[in-house]
């Protein structure tokens, strides 16, 4: 064949190709059979192996391959991705609640109109953002803590219902956010084929779903059965949004990406209500496991209007469904020791399933609730879980209780180190004395301080935290920081080569933040939100260690029990040796001075909203030192906001900007702020 028709042969398998994925993977409805099938790709594969240039990103024969990585790339959100409050109320007031909530903050009357409400189902498995450029897949990001994600492209590509490249006319940016998921009926069918195999089978489908987009080998989750739905937006740019969210999925299916068709329009809390019980009665026939149900207010103008809570839209809730329950037996109780020295019990049970997972232990969470339940070894109980999520026992049917078993109590000495056990006065917990003394609190302290969202220590695994424990090779935190590389090689499962790769993986600790420092610290009360709040307010260490506690409830939203916490934390001398070893260790981040409302600036005090994209900075680092100036960053424009700096490609934060009479900076005027 001449070149140019192996081209156009080329192009046109790659359309047919990707059509044939579209109706089987997308819409269920396959035209030609497997073998038909298999006959184009592997002409596809052999036209692309004769003329390499005809290999194009976009082609079917690239979803699978490359090389397996050493570990993800962090990629940070352009549009945070942000989690959806859950509502605890299963019943009917949950929906009236929430519908009541959104016509107050509308400012709508009773007499007004039923609210548009677009309802979704809440998929169980693991959400996604994908990043189409000029119609281009071009990255796939985990949404992390929110801000910032893992790159799992590779493994994304590998899952048919998801196009490499946007039907029709794309957008030039388009940020697609949606759920990773494994049906049912492919969970067992893998399963089924593995145990043929003599091969590990897979636990649930939300775990495969998981563990599968997670795996550094690209090839591995090509093997696994993985689907998808969209069901909201990140970035755009080049595309005039629809007025709807409902017309926006409506268009996301237009682009060739799959969207769930059990979704609705629903009218007022009544609508709401009528979705809930209506998919509660079919949950157990989807095809795909679910935990709920989630609400959005279909307007998206409105829903810009309601804004961001600080980590949840205010215009969406998730509406969970009651969890499912079965009976099993207590076999033991025993108790855990965490890393704030809280003592507690969980019962160890005879295996159950339970929703889709085999529950073998379920937590008692504390003396009063163990008391309140009564649950005895050898008791026959209700096991739930959770959210779908976490295992307990929520009763014991008495009439099968053996005659012999008896109420458990909360040893008087921790089972770890012996310390005393003791409830302080108000506490609903029993703590361990022990301190850093206790092994177990020392080696969640060490997982804690390692952890992805504290100082991210790659390599530093539990096994390898039980062994450093162990041998007493690192009795506090600042211990990790002397470890050199021929100890670590000597230890069980290590070998100079990860015993080197530890060591640069802590190197690379060292560079932080103020906040993500203090997260790792493992404060008690103090999360990562609260982190955050105290570096933005305090800017240095020193600032916040000379603090008391009257000066730390002027931190928004910290309040007498978390400041007392904090300043007893930081004034406490061992704390304050550990610090001062971590920071000689070469632990550092930027400081910043941060005004007081006294210094008069002319941003103390003042909101700022940012929005596009700014030349010389990062929107997060402008953010960071509007903060430093004393203004408020928030993530929507409303009537109290005073300033709006917009970026380039501003979009619908500058219209609604222009319309409030706000006024707008571009980012010189923002420098020029600054300055002044």
């Amino acid at each position: 064949m001449a070149p140019h028709t192996t081209a156009d042969r080329a192009a046109e398998l790659r359309a047919e190709i990707s059509r044939h994925d579209h109706r089987y993977y997308v819409l269920d409805e396959p035209e030609i059979p497997d073998a038909e099938y298999d006959r184009l790709f592997r002409e596809l594969q052999a036209l692309e192996a004769a003329y390499p240039e005809l290999c194009r990103p976009d082609s079917p024969t690239q979803r699978v391959g490359g090389k397996a990585l050493q570990a993800f790339v962090a990629v940070r959100h352009q549009v945070p991705m942000l989690s959806i409050r859950t509502e605890t109320d299963i019943g009917p007031g949950g929906a009236r609640a929430f519908d009541t909530q959104i016509r107050r903050e509308l400012g709508l009357q009773a007499t007004d109109d039923p609210i548009d409400y677009a309802c979704e189902l809440k998929f169980d498995g693991l959400a996604i953002s994908l990043r189409y450029e000029d119609g281009l897949l071009i990255h796939a990001v985990t949404r992390g803590d929110g801000q910032t994600g893992e790159d799992v492209t590779q493994n994304i590509r590998t899952i048919k219902a998801i196009p490499l490249r946007l039907a029709g006319t794309a957008p030039a940016v388009l940020e697609v956010r949606g759920e990773v998921y494994m049906s049912r009926p492919d969970f067992e069918r893998y399963n089924n084929r593995q145990r043929a195999a003599g091969l590990p089978t897979l636990l649930n489908p939300r775990n495969a779903a998981a563990g599968s987009i997670r795996q550094l080998d690209p090839s591995v989750a090509a093997k696994r059965p993985l689907s998808f739905f969209a069901y909201g937006l990140g970035e755009t740019r080049g595309w005039e949004l629809p007025s709807a969210h409902s017309e926006m999925l409506d268009a996301l299916l237009a682009f060739g990406l799959p969207v769930s068709a059990e979704r609705a329009i629903a009218q007022g809390a009544e609508g709401l209500i009528a979705f809930h019980g209506a998919i509660a009665e079919r949950r157990t026939a989807l095809p795909f496991d679910i935990d709920g149900v989630v609400y959005k207010v279909n307007r998206l103008d409105w829903q810009r209007e309601l804004g961001f809570r600080t980590r949840e839209p205010r215009w969406a809730v998730a509406h969970k469904f009651p969890a499912q329950e079965e009976l099993t037996v207590v076999e033991a109780i025993e108790v855990q020791v965490g890393r704030t020295g809280a003592v507690t019990p969980v019962a160890r049970l005879k295996p159950v399933f339970v929703a889709g997972v085999t529950v073998t232990n379920a937590t008692l969470h504390n003396a009063d609730e163990v008391a309140r339940k009564d649950v005895r070894v050898g008791d026959t109980v209700r096991v739930r879980r959770a959210g779908d999520v976490i295992p307990e026992v929520i009763g014991v049917v008495l009439e099968r209780r053996p005659a012999e078993a008896l109420p458990f109590t909360i040893p008087t000495h921790c089972p770890i180190c012996g310390s005393p056990v003791v409830r302080p006065d108000g506490e609903a917990v029993a703590r361990c004395m022990g301190g850093l003394h206790c092994r177990a609190q020392r080696k969640e302290a060490i997982r804690h301080f390692a952890s992805r969202r504290a100082l991210d220590i790659e390599g530093l695994g539990d096994k390898l935290i039980d062994q450093l424990v162990e041998r007493d090779l690192v009795r506090d935190l600042a211990d990790l920081f002397s470890l050199d590389s021929t100890t670590l090689a000597n230890l069980e499962r290590m070998g100079t080569k990860s015993a080197d790769k530890l060591i640069a993986a802590l190197e690379h600790a060292k560079t932080t933040t103020l906040a993500r420092f203090l997260y790792a610290l493992g404060i008690r009360e103090v999360g990562e939100a609260t982190a955050l709040a105290l570096a933005h307010h305090f800017g240095t260490l020193t600032a916040l260690a000379a603090a008391d506690a009257e000066r730390l409830r002027q931190v928004p939203d910290i309040g007498p029990v978390v400041a007392t916490t904090v300043q007893a934390f930081l004034q406490e001398p061992h704390n304050q040796a550990v610090i001062a070893r971590l920071q000689a260790a070469g632990i550092h981040w930027v400081e910043t001075a941060v005004k007081s409302p006294t210094d008069g600036g002319l941003l103390v005090g003042k909101s700022v909203v940012l929005t596009g994209t700014l030349e010389s900075m990062s929107r997060d680092q402008a953010a960071d030192r509007l903060r430093a100036a004393g203004a408020k960053v928030a993530g929507s424009v409303s009537k109290k906001t005073d300033y709006l700096i917009a970026g380039r490609d501003a979009g619908s934060k500058l219209e609604k900007a222009r319309s409030l009479g706000i006024k707008v900076l571009d980012e010189a005027g923002l420098l020029a702020l600054l300055s002044a």
